[in-house]
């Protein structure tokens, strides 16, 4: 294990990128990341094992870094891509956080998706300190980050934040879109995933009820993905096993977005809802769905799409 300790040649003047969250997500775009930027790579995560096997996988011209404010002090460009609110607040502004060794001028990219208010207070502190700050989250899932074909939602404070953002994300993705102002992009992603939910549980629903009126599932697959029903959830990531090879419901519904990490962003559109006062009937119904199908631990680790087996009373 190498850690750096400040004394490498990455603590020079030139473009450095610090890259913090190495799961399943982060792993697989930091790896495009690095392979695509003519720049030194230093990485963190809580997790050394993951840290470890991403050096050994780059190879030379990446550092480990012994924590985010270690990292932020040698990076030019710094990117986030972490599971929860929590996390991101403990890696920006914790005692060992970003925001204690941040460059000024520095560039920071957070990728996670979170509470829009959490975000843009993150964000304005991180920006108070001389640095910018930047949110970019990401539709995609798994697959998407392995094949670097990510949609990234931003919101920035200028032109000139989104156009250097935008660089950088092209590398890990194939559509950046800015969305307005800081905490445009968590707001977008938000609404995004409200319309997935729904869109999951309603093509679920009719697919179990096509295959209890004795329909082949590959058949009503075809239809409705030539009809007017057609969305993602039915030609991409269709959740009855064996219809989309690719799909994680053919793989035991593992390697997707998991059913519990769909429970948490319902919670954050549900904290914006009231926050702004929205009605929220689908989207309600929709957390409700998700938080009865977490309690079930072994169903919350498994792909959003599992929720045609809990709609059909079976197990994968």
């Amino acid at each position: 294990m190498l850690y750096s300790t400040g004394a490498s040649s990455s603590s020079g003047g030139g473009k450095v990128i610090g890259f913090i969250g190495l799961g399943q997500m982060g792993f697989n775009m930091a790896r495009h990341l690095r392979a695509k930027s003519n720049a030194e790579f230093i990485v963190y995560d809580v997790n050394h094992h993951a840290m470890e096997l991403f050096q050994a996988e780059s190879g030379k011209g990446v550092d480990l870094a012994s924590s985010p404010a270690e990292l932020a002090s040698r990076s030019s460009v710094i990117v986030t891509v972490l599971p929860e609110s929590a996390h991101v607040k403990e890696a920006y502004l914790g005692e060992s956080g970003i925001i204690k060794g941040v460059r000024q001028g520095a560039l920071c990219i957070d990728s996670s998706t979170i509470d829009t208010s959490v975000s843009t207070d993150v964000s304005r502190q991180i920006i108070a300190v001389g640095a910018r700050a930047v949110d970019a989250p990401i539709s995609g899932g798994i697959m998407g980050a392995k094949a670097a074909t990510l949609t990234f939602m931003v919101g920035s404070q200028t032109d000139n934040d989104f156009e250097q953002a935008r660089a950088h994300l092209l590398h890990m993705g194939k559509n950046v879109v800015r969305c307005g102002d800081l905490g445009a992009g968590q707001a977008a992603k938000i609404c995004n995933n409200l319309l997935l939910a729904i869109s999951m549980i309603g093509t679920a629903e009719a697919m179990n009820l096509g295959v209890q009126l004795g329909l082949d599932p590959k058949i009503l697959a075809s239809i409705v993905n030539t009809s007017s029903g057609r969305c993602w959830s039915s030609d991409t990531a269709n959740p009855v096993p064996d219809v989309i090879a690719t799909a994680p419901s053919t793989n035991s519904y593992n390697d997707g977005f998991k059913s519990r990490l769909m429970l948490k962003d319902l919670g954050l559109v549900s904290n914006a809802a009231k926050d702004s006062k929205t009605p929220l009937m689908l989207g309600a119904l929709a957390e409700n769905i998700y938080r009865h199908l977490s309690n079930d631990s072994a169903l919350a680790e498994k792909d959003f799409s599992v929720v045609y087996q809990w709609l059909a009373g079976k197990r994968p």
